[in-house]
């Protein structure tokens, strides 16, 4: 076996479907105002996917924008990874469409699902993937559609779950550019956040806030500690912290705990809800979009959710 070699991000991209749900136009259907959502989410609006659009369709988008960020082209993609607990559809995995769907020749593909913390598990995933020669560039892609397992009898979902899709480039570098993951689990709390078929036929996601809020806070900073430690760096010295965006309140807290400075905190939720298993390549895409960032600088990425589940690494702006 060869030496390891470095691995990096080359490249981001996102997709966000056109419809635009404002809290508004869910207010006027549920128990609870609009300004109840900003207030307890910090979530202005969402986009919602349109008839026809699917988790397939979505990460097919979000796929084609990372490779043309990367400067390659589809057949330079040899492992396609789909993160994703949201497809209707059980088997086959969603990824070899996906791979088929950009045009690649042929390459290897899997279905993940970590669920919020699938982006981050993918990317760990793809860049040993690189590190090892296993692959050459490995499209890491997070999409979502949740507004169908969603409604207006469950507030606390309804106002923050949203549809999309982002993805990321994982290619060869001569240096370290992407840290090794910290990552758990905690299954004796798997109810916490679900998803699952009710009697009527329909699948609903449901979530117990205070809990999520507890953990997330209580729980998320020693591990962001932990990644930082492990690339050799502190979180003084992270130019970008872009966590899962599940709530602003949470997205804070844990912020203000790491002793990062809002004005280094990537948020995308405000503007397009809670993506799951996309939301951080979304907001990675809106921080490059941005022009803000510089590439090589230290980013923080911090993924959890339902599992729980949970992977924080440091890795390199492109």
């Amino acid at each position: 076996m060869s030496a390891l070699r470095g691995s990096r991000i080359a490249g981001v991209g996102g997709y966000r479907p056109e419809r635009v749900v404002a809290n508004a136009e869910l207010a006027a259907m549920t128990s609870v105002s609009a300004r109840w959502m900003e207030e307890r989410t910090g979530i202005r609006q969402r986009h919602y996917a349109g008839t026809g659009e699917t988790v397939v369709s979505m990460a097919i988008a979000a796929g084609a924008a990372a490779i043309k960020a990367a400067d390659l082209v589809p057949d330079d993609v040899d492992l396609v990874v789909l993160a994703t607990s949201s497809r209707e559809q059980l088997a086959p995995a969603g990824a070899p469409q996906v791979a088929s769907g950009l045009g690649t020749r042929g390459a290897a593909a899997f279905d993940l699902n970590a669920v919020c913390a699938g982006f981050t598990f993918g990317l760990s995933m793809a860049s040993n993937a690189v590190r090892t020669g296993q692959a050459e560039n490995v499209l890491v892609v997070g999409s979502d559609k949740l507004s169908p397992m969603i409604g207006p009898e469950l507030p606390d979902t309804f106002a923050i779950f949203a549809d999309g899709a982002g993805a990321a480039v994982v290619s060869a570098a001569a240096t370290e550019d992407i840290g090794q993951a910290v990552w758990g689990s905690d299954g004796t709390r798997a109810a916490v956040i679900e998803s699952k078929l009710r009697p009527d036929g329909r699948v609903r996601a449901t979530m117990d806030g205070p809990v999520v809020y507890r953990w997330a806070t209580g729980e998320m900073p020693a591990v962001a500690k932990a990644a930082c430690a492990r690339y050799g760096v502190s979180p003084s010295d992270i130019a970008w912290f872009v966590p899962h965006q599940a709530n602003r309140r949470i997205i804070d807290t844990v912020a203000r705990t790491l002793a990062i400075p809002p004005e280094r905190v990537v948020l995308d939720i405000v503007e397009t809800g809670n993506t799951s298993s996309a939301s951080i390549p979304l907001a990675l895409t809106r921080l490059r979009d941005s022009g803000r960032s510089t590439p090589g600088e230290l980013v923080l990425l911090l993924g959890f959710g339902s599992g729980l589940s949970h992977a924080g690494m440091v890795a390199r702006m492109c």
